[in-house]
């Protein structure tokens, strides 16, 4: 487990995080604890997923579903807000690392484990193709190593996401290369013969610390999955055969995970679970980690003293060691939906200037909400301010989902700021024949402030913008745009024209940035208004970000 960042949130739903046990293609997931003092694991989606009304859709249907899983060897489904800015799920915690954390931080397992393992699972899976479920990704990081054996995780969010077009716009697979069935990468009909696949996978690395489908890429896991036999290594005797049977190419030939229990725990995996199942290594790791949320259960360790939400916040909502009220100043929104209030130009926080305030309760859906509960139209409207992270200057989603989009709203604001004034200009803003074509002095230095996209429907985190001397053909400036979850993208100015009350620049988003970012071609418009300067970019695939930056 990792300790919370400055930027995570330390409350989601009822739930106060204690911190962060992991993150994937699918979201992060989190340790929390109830009011009511039980440990669970918190498992917050992508943001990006909360802008696609399908998704939203599937995970709620999904979610509902999941909540009937309730055999052995399975994380229960306790709570759940698909209609959370940012959806999410609450699960019973199994205090244990995952098989693939085990595996690479010690040894593949011997091979009684392995058999209690895959027994249990097998079990689990019956159990859950009974109830007409599909898990859909069975894979080492989601099979928990517990002293109380297996536990199959992270129901209800993989098959949400299948087909919505949130996995089109980002190249989220469903499911994980080297443990997905070849019908499920070919597109055709998936059954609970797709899960007995990823089982048999799950089983050959289990027993060998390798997966029976090797590569360097995606591309190339998919093609030996479809196309080649697997790699069984040193798999002998009947695991080998069972891994084979399970990883047959044609769904029809895969034995049902009834009778892999039976064949592998015929009076049931209990009895060989309460026999002892672990080899002393993971044993030792399992106490330990243990005693570790016990400590922090009772003192507190690693809670920041600050709100929940997926921002950072300006001030304290949470009281040291309890459940205490939202600070007072801060007004209750909907079902956990962290919804921003910026603060005017005439009254700004004075806590904390410029910095977006925000507050988050548990209560039903208000009056005024689109039904579903989330704001369509608030000081700034967030019909699906999920987006919160994903939405980076780099992002690429459909701004056309958002409420108000494209249309005037009375409390939305205007697109853009005025233009400046001399008046506003910083310094004297003028000019000498020999600066003609340069960077004016009073541009240049670092200014940092809050932009909001898609006309201020969602944040964006923080733009900080240095700027130095140049001339027109000249690269002169750089913004770094970190997002709420710690994203970070940076675009490159480059000088383009120099009047009295703006700088026109072409904006480049820099190569080396990460994958979510754009690295599209842009305009950026600076201008200056009272001490500050506006920063204004004319990116669509960006949702036209803006921010207003103060000198730092």
């Amino acid at each position: 487990m990792h300790p919370l960042d400055p930027g995570e949130p330390t409350a989601i739903g009822p739930y106060r995080l204690l911190g962060r046990l992991g993150s994937g293609g699918m979201g992060r997931v989190y340790l929390g604890r109830s009011s009511g003092g039980r440990t669970v694991a918190v498992k917050v989606v992508h943001p990006h997923f909360a802008l696609d009304e399908e998704f939203r859709a599937r995970f709620r249907r999904e979610v509902d579903a999941a909540r009937k899983v309730g055999g052995d060897w399975t994380a229960p489904v306790l709570d759940a807000d698909p209609e959370a800015a940012v959806p999410w799920v609450a699960t019973g915690y199994a205090a244990g690392p995952s098989l693939a954390e085990a595996v690479r931080d010690l040894s593949p397992l011997p091979a009684h484990s392995v058999r209690v393992l895959v027994a249990g699972l097998a079990e689990a899976l019956a159990h859950v193709h009974g109830l007409g479920l599909v898990h859909r990704d069975v894979k080492p990081s989601n099979v928990l190593l517990t002293m109380d054996g297996p536990r199959l995780i992270d129901f209800g969010i993989a098959r949400a996401t299948d087909g919505t077009a949130s996995l089109t716009s980002t190249g989220v697979s469903v499911g994980s290369p080297g443990y997905m069935a070849p019908e499920q990468i070919l597109g055709r009909g998936v059954a609970g013969s797709a899960d007995v696949f990823s089982l048999g996978a799950v089983l050959v690395y289990a027993a060998t610390g390798s997966s029976p489908f090797p590569g360097d890429s995606s591309a190339a896991l998919l093609y030996k999955v479809v196309h080649e036999e697997p790699d069984l290594g040193s798999l002998t005797g009947e695991l080998r055969d069972l891994a084979r049977q399970c990883l047959a190419k044609d769904p029809g030939e895969r034995p049902a995970p009834a009778e892999i229990a039976r064949r592998l725990a015929p009076a049931g995996a209990d009895g060989l679970v309460a026999a002892g199942w672990l080899p002393g290594p993971l044993v030792e790791r399992v106490s330990r980690s243990a005693v570790r949320i016990l400590d922090l259960e009772t003192d507190g360790a690693g809670v920041a003293e600050q709100p929940s939400g997926p921002v950072p916040f300006a001030a304290p909502a949470v009281g040291s060691g309890s459940f205490g009220p939202p600070d007072p100043s801060y007004a209750p929104m909907p079902a956990a939906a962290y919804v921003p209030t910026q603060a005017s130009e005439t009254a700004p926080d004075s806590r904390q200037p410029g910095r977006v305030r925000f507050s988050a309760t548990a209560t039903s859906t208000p009056s005024g909400s689109d039904g579903r509960g989330r704001k369509v139209s608030c000081t700034l409207v967030l019909g699906v301010a999920g987006a919160l992270a994903a939405v980076t200057v780099g992002s690429v989603f459909v701004f056309g989902l958002l409420p108000g989009n494209g249309e005037k709203s009375s409390d939305a604001g205007p697109q853009q700021p005025p233009a400046a004034t001399a008046s506003d200009q910083p310094g004297d803003g003028g000019t000498s024949d020999d600066d003609a074509g340069k960077v004016p002095a009073s541009y240049r230095g670092t200014w940092e402030g809050q932009a909001v996209a898609a006309n201020g429907a969602v944040p964006m985190g923080t733009f900080r913008l240095k700027v130095e001397q140049g001339k027109v053909g000249e690269r002169f400036a750089v913004m770094t745009q970190t997002d709420q979850l710690g994203g970070v993208c940076a675009v490159d100015l480059t000088l383009k024209s120099v009047s009295q009350n703006e700088i026109v620049a072409r904006g480049k988003g820099r190569p080396d940035s990460a994958a979510q970012c754009t690295k599209n071609t842009h305009t950026v418009r600076l201008r200056p208004k009272g001490d500050d300067l506006m920063y204004l970019s004319e990116n669509a695939e960006s949702g036209n970000p803006e921010a207003r930056l103060s000198r730092t």
